[in-house]
């Protein structure tokens, strides 16, 4: 699964105290629990983080009076296409507009950069996560057998045109 608001942060809708802000290298200790209790197995470790980071990907968090509630990234390929590396959000802020607000910040930085199209995967069995991708314009392109492992979890690939959507 898959990063635009600077330190600081941006304010989530209706007075709600959620802030969106760049992922520091601190915020990795904050974000590996999320990591192991949402994908078990497939969890990625800090290494993965720490390399993200270091790459200059695009990453946020999204955290409530101080809390990190969620996370995400985004990686430009050439100028044509970006990739939503993940999108996570602790159980306990799940269905509170959370992944909503980081998705669309990670669709502003998108835009920003001039993308023509933004990609992701998405667990062919995780239908909220498919309607939140669908509901802001993405379309499954195909399926990735078995990509997920150890679970052996086939994978949408979901893709959203920038010029057909318009942000």
């Amino acid at each position: 699964m898959s990063r635009g608001a600077s330190r600081g942060g941006e304010p989530g809708g209706g007075g709600s105290g959620l802030q969106v802000e760049r992922f520091r290298w601190w915020h990795i200790d904050e974000v590996l629990p999320i990591e192991a209790d949402l994908f078990g197995a497939e969890q990625w470790s800090a290494a993965m983080f720490w390399n993200e980071l270091a790459s200059g990907h695009h990453y946020l968090v999204a955290t409530e009076r101080g809390v990190l509630l969620g996370y995400a990234g985004l990686t430009a390929v050439s100028g044509e296409e970006a990739w939503v590396q993940n999108i996570a959000v602790c159980r306990a802020a799940q269905r509170r507009g959370v992944g909503r607000l980081l998705l669309r910040a990670l669709l502003t930085e998108a835009a920003r950069l001039r993308v023509r199209g933004t990609l992701l995967e998405v667990a062919a069995d995780n239908a909220p996560a498919q309607r939140l991708y669908a509901a802001h314009g993405f379309e499954a392109i195909g399926v990735r057998r078995g990509y997920y492992q150890p679970s052996n979890t086939d994978a949408l690939v979901m893709r959203r045109d920038e010029e057909l959507t318009n942000g």
